[in-house]
């Protein structure tokens, strides 16, 4: 399979995944499918806030744009902005963060925005809780074995 039927291949399945959930963005992606596309060029916007990346770890070669600020907690007023500053609008983006539910508002509000080529990626970098209430063990960037580095 060559590079470019690869990467149509897997928007092809992020795009069936948006419509099947109604989602407001160009598609849904998995840890490794957004791997793919990034190895192909697009950008993978990490949503997380510095501390997260600190000391939880980052995938490198990411861009950083909070969507919420710490502390607090609270939405950046500036996100479009840093975006903007840090993405070209026909670059494929694709969103991540700690779940995939910051990156999900993240992607909505970058497709609505002027970037309609954004995705966001699920299980995001550590996926959901485990019964005893742990990430890492359920999904995720970190878990799928993809490439992180610790801060």
């Amino acid at each position: 399979m060559t590079a470019a039927v690869e990467i149509a291949e897997i928007k092809r399945r992020a795009a069936e995944r948006a419509q099947q959930l109604t989602l407001p963005y160009a598609g849904a992606l998995t840890p490794a499918e957004a791997f793919g596309l990034m190895r192909a060029g697009a950008k993978l916007v990490d949503v997380r806030t510095r501390p997260e990346l600190l000391y939880v770890g980052a995938v490198p070669g990411s861009v950083l744009v909070e969507w919420q600020t710490y502390p607090g907690n609270v939405r950046n007023p500036d996100f479009l902005a840093q975006l903007a500053q840090a993405v070209e609008p026909d670059e494929t983006l694709m969103f991540l963060c700690r779940s995939a539910v910051r990156s999900h508002w993240a992607a909505a509000a970058a497709a609505r925005a002027g970037w309609p080529d954004s995705y966001n990626v699920l299980e995001g970098f550590e996926g959901d809780r485990d019964p005893a209430q742990h990430r890492g063990t359920l999904g995720g960037w970190r878990k799928a074995g993809l490439p992180w580095v610790q801060g």
